[in-house]
């Protein structure tokens, strides 16, 4: 009995009234990946339909006799691919559990992982999803003339890091499409080589990330440290003991001589431990390392090193350091805003009226930037302008039991009832 042979022409027409269709569904599923999928650096996405040459090679490789029998399209799992592609590796995986909140999905492959470090392979992570009804256009209009498909047809979104997706594209052009393995060893070397320095350049940016996360951490905590202290000095009038110098702080790791970045997040570490003295120590070897051209860094140093004399009560040179820092960085608008704190608790309040509106100038949307000018305002016997920040303040969100107490002060000024 002679066997039938699948016909290309026919399998191509099937095809190719599919295409349309099936790009429609993907962008669909994209509406909702943007929707759904929130990183730290957006992803960006792409979109294919597998290329009939591709398609009919599998299909003859996997499902030949279907083919041959079959009058219309035989769907495989890879012919619609979306590629998400993030910023960084960390990314990939919480993108995948984001995926898997929002979709049916059938399978999660890691592509490349089986493969030795000098081969040339890269690794990525390959998502089948089922295509939820909402995605799938109507087959009436430009696609009357389809036929519906199986309820079960997926989707493959796959997630690569930007690295990973550049090495997929050159792979794909100079191995996989050409389907030709190199066997000259100089060549694979190059190949591997390169292989290589992608992979360590997706590991060093996951690296910096997790450093700026740290630092930036860190450098939270202590502007949050340094508010609730002003707080407390402002609105408590009480004085706080310096820290013991002495005191030793078991959480912070010994200071190493290493980068400015390296310093900077040691010095913010033991600020934000208490530990003043040595915060001071390497903010000042950091200020004496760099050069009057590195005004930025001097900028965000003097800044740092100002909060950290502040915490010991030493506001002169904690002015003195805001001071510098707003010569080399003029739009800081928290530079401003510290150095009218420091004023106010000074009792110096035409200097910190001064400060705070020099820091609003820049950012009009600082809540207790308003709040504290209103205090010293208040101070100054300037209560309409008071008022006025405090209803600023209010707007911008500041909690009203903040400003209750001095709001009654007001109202009592202006003999008016709540």
């Amino acid at each position: 009995m002679e066997n039938k042979l699948p016909s290309k022409k026919k399998i191509k027409e099937n095809y190719e009234a599919y295409r349309e269709y099936f790009l429609e569904i993907m962008d669909n599923i994209i509406v909702i990946l943007r929707q759904n999928i929130k990183l730290s650096a957006q992803p960006t996405y792409k979109t294919r339909v597998k290329s009939f040459e591709s398609y009919y090679k599998k299909l003859l490789r996997v499902k030949a006799k279907e083919a041959a029998e079959s009058t219309g399209l035989l769907y495989l799992t890879d012919m619609m691919g979306i590629r998400m592609i993030c910023a960084f590796l960390e990314d990939i995986n919480i993108g995948l559990e984001q995926i898997k909140k929002v979709f049916d999905i059938k399978e999660v492959e890691v592509k490349g992982a089986e493969k030795k470090f000098s081969e040339f392979g890269y690794e990525s992570i390959h998502v089948l999803i089922k295509i939820p009804e909402n995605c799938k256009p109507e087959l009436a209009g430009k696609y009357a003339e389809l036929k519906p498909l199986t309820d079960e047809i997926v989707c493959e979104i796959q997630i690569r890091t930007i690295l990973q997706d550049a090495w997929a594209e050159v792979e794909h052009e100079l191995i996989y499409k050409t389907e030709f393995t190199p066997f000259d060893m100089p060549l694979r070397r190059k190949l591997a080589s390169l292989n290589a320095s992608l992979t360590l350049a997706d590991i060093t940016f996951q690296e910096i990330r997790d450093y700026q996360n740290k630092l930036q951490k860190e450098l939270e905590n202590r502007r949050q440290s340094f508010y609730s202290m002003a707080d407390h000095l402002l609105d408590e009038t009480k004085v706080v003991s310096k820290q013991d110098e002495n005191e030793s702080i078991q959480r912070i790791t010994p200071y190493v001589q290493g980068t400015i970045d390296d310093m900077l997040l040691n010095a913010i570490q033991a600020h934000n431990a208490g530990n003043l003295k040595l915060a001071v120590e390497i903010y000042t070897k950091i200020i004496n390392s760099i050069s009057d051209d590195d005004k930025n860094i001097a900028a965000v140093i003097r800044k740092h090193r100002g909060m950290a004399y502040f915490s010991m009560n030493d506001f002169d040179d904690a002015l003195a350091d805001f001071n510098v820092s707003i010569q080399y960085d003029p739009k800081a608008y928290r530079t401003y805003y510290y150095m009218g704190i420091v004023h106010s608790i000074r009792k110096e309040y035409k200097d910190a009226v001064e400060n705070f509106t020099k820091s609003l100038e820049i950012n009009s949307f600082q809540a207790h930037t308003h709040y504290r000018r209103a205090v010293a305002y208040y101070e100054i016997q300037e209560y309409e302008k008071s008022m006025d920040d405090v209803s600023s303040a209010l707007s911008l969100g500041l909690n009203p039991d903040d400003c209750k107490g001095l709001q009654e002060k007001l109202v009592s000024k202006f003999d008016m009832k709540m």
